[in-house]
């Protein structure tokens, strides 16, 4: 380990802090800083900023807003995240993956006024960040877990083709309403015939894209950057502006303020609605790129922590004149290859915007808004994920036919119904793999150890009035019924009448009430018929659920072995029953 480094024990959020000082990961990371560092912080600082302000202003114009807004949204936003944040160089900031969800809001609500427009998206940045942190506090950072693969790739492959649409308007030099992405290409396609494109604005934009594809592989060279001074040049040494080119114009001069964004005539079932959706993809992606980069320095990141830090970020951003914000998967690479070494780079790039603002306002006023267009649908394209999708539809393809129709809800829909059909997708998802789980009876197999599934295993040897029945799922209430009734069909096509049946537990995590209840029932109608229930291998817990719901005194004394073997050479005992395992 070179003496630069940080060690591996040094994560930001360290667990044995105590008390307050636990939620307070920056000023651990200062306690332990080496002065070795600041050179790298500093120069990764600078060269970040290079990345924050075209980055900003791009997102910030595709969420419906100024571009000054998504300025605003890196300054006290990552100074936040710095004394907050539990990573060590993740960057905060304005997102490609959010400007659906913001854009959808405010086009439904806004009503086309700027004003109202910049306050519903700080309320929606307050919104996702008071769920961000009550989610953290209530230790609930595993519910990103809950999406799988499949869905992530779904709604983020939608919200990447609607953030592409909403920016070719833009490219074109072209004006529309934004009614969603299929009204978006409709209405694009006519204004082209209708020849209201602007080519000059097209050629410089359709350059600039192609100019950030092309340096993309090259990671010390800030592609983004490159294009977007060359655009601006171009625009201001042949006057392209005077053309019909539309540039980003002067910005305010001055650092953003404090303002508690507030509107009272407002619906906001859709401000709270796109909150949660914001909370939800920017904490999912979030997430993602902390314990990618947690494994890279070899630290520790607590999703918890992560949830809390991002939130209070999202707060700084609502309550300074920002917009939602979330990590970023093309700025956090800027900030690691440029040495980056903790949250002090982010503050010096905060900074550096700040100093933008307050020295140099009027230095981007030939920016092209076709550029920023192109720097959105350069990021949109880096969203999609096609090569494992392929490798889905392969494997299980139920799976991807899943996650096309995520992507077909947020594409058609738009991002937030999109996401809320995601969520709902893996809700199903989870309780179908639970509501139908896999089940089997089991033998004895020659020349193979213990006892397996007889339908794997067509030579196995039942044992005689016994029904060996493994249940491999927790047991709730979308499963009970079933379960009841597949031990109930395994009695019937026993070939022995059977005397006893005993639940090989060991897969079986959890019951609940109504499983419980089920169980009780089970008992009943077996005990009638002169057929025993016992259960082998069940963990501890699954028995403590059992006593707490009063269950064992039901089921009676001594129905518990611990081994599928114990099980069967007790039923072999007490019925005198004469068979060879």
């Amino acid at each position: 380990m070179r003496s630069d480094d940080p060690p591996p024990d040094s994560a930001p959020f360290a667990t044995s802090a105590e008390g307050w000082l636990r939620w307070l990961p920056g000023l651990q990371v200062l306690r332990q800083y080496r002065l070795a560092w600041l050179p790298n912080d500093i120069a990764a600082g600078l060269v970040l900023t290079a990345m924050l302000v075209p980055v900003g202003i791009a997102y910030a114009e595709a969420s419906g807003v100024p571009g000054i807004y998504g300025l605003y949204a890196t300054i006290v936003p990552l100074l936040a995240y710095a004394l907050f944040g539990p990573s060590r160089i993740l960057v905060l900031g304005p997102d490609s993956a959010l400007a659906a969800p913001i854009l959808a809001v405010i086009l439904v609500t806004a009503g086309g006024d700027p004003a109202k427009a910049i306050t519903l998206a700080g309320m929606m940045a307050v919104v996702s960040g008071l769920v961000c942190i009550l989610a953290g506090l209530l230790r609930l950072g595993f519910v990103t877990e809950l999406l799988s693969k499949p869905i992530r790739y779904g709604y983020m492959n939608g919200i990447a083709l609607a953030v592409l649409i909403s920016q070719l308007p833009k490219l074109f030099g072209i004006s529309i309403d934004g009614r969603g992405p299929l009204q978006d290409v409709l209405q694009l396609g006519q204004a082209i015939l209708a020849g209201e494109a602007n080519w000059y604005s097209f050629a410089v934009g359709a350059g600039c894209l192609a100019l950030i594809l092309l340096l993309k592989p090259f990671k010390r060279l800030p592609g983004i950057l490159v294009a977007v001074i060359l655009a601006t040049l171009a625009v201001s040494f042949f006057d392209l502006h005077e053309v019909g080119v539309k540039v980003l114009g002067e910005l305010p001069q001055g650092l953003p303020a404090f303002t508690v964004p507030w509107l009272s005539d407002v619906d906001w079932t859709e401000v709270l609605l796109g909150g949660f959706a914001i909370a939800l993809v920017s904490f999912t992606d979030t997430s993602v790129l902390s314990r990618t980069y947690a494994a890279i320095t070899r630290s520790k990141v607590d999703p918890n922590q992560e949830m809390v830090g991002l939130g209070i970020a999202n707060l700084a951003a609502g309550f300074f004149q920002g917009i939602p914000i979330s990590s970023s998967s093309s700025r956090t690479p800027v900030a690691e290859a440029a040495g980056s070494k903790t949250q002090l780079t982010g503050v010096i790039g905060a900074l550096a915007v700040a100093a933008l603002l307050l020295a140099a306002p009027n230095l981007l006023r030939y920016l092209p808004n076709s550029a920023l267009a192109a720097v959105v649908i350069a990021a949109a394209i880096g969203l999609f994920e096609i090569t494992d999708l392929k490798r889905i539809f392969r494997m299980q393809q139920w799976e991807f036919w899943l996650s096309f129709t995520c992507f077909v809800g947020v594409a058609v829909y738009g991002a937030i119904p999109g996401i809320a059909l995601a969520v709902a997708i893996s809700i199903i998802e989870f309780l179908w793999d639970g509501w139908r789980p896999h089940y089997a009876v089991l033998g004895r197999a020659n020349g193979v150890r213990g006892y397996h599934d007889v339908q794997r295993y067509p030579d196995a040897r039942r044992v005689p009035g016994l029904v060996l029945f493994r249940w491999d799922a927790p047991l709730f209430f979308a499963n009970a019924e079933l379960f009841q009734q597949r031990i109930l069909q395994a009695i019937e096509e026993s070939p022995t009448p059977v005397r006893r049946v005993v639940v090989a537990a060991e897969p079986v995590t959890s019951v609940d009430v109504t499983s419980a209840d089920m169980l009780g029932e089970l008992r009943g109608k077996l005990h009638e018929r002169g057929i025993e229930l016992h259960f082998a291998e069940m963990k501890d817990p699954v028995k403590d659920k059992l006593r707490q719901f009063e269950l064992v005194e039901t089921l009676g004394p001594n129905i518990f072995q611990p081994t599928v073997g114990a099980a069967v050479d007790a039923y072999l005992e007490d019925h005198g029953v004469d068979w060879s395992p």
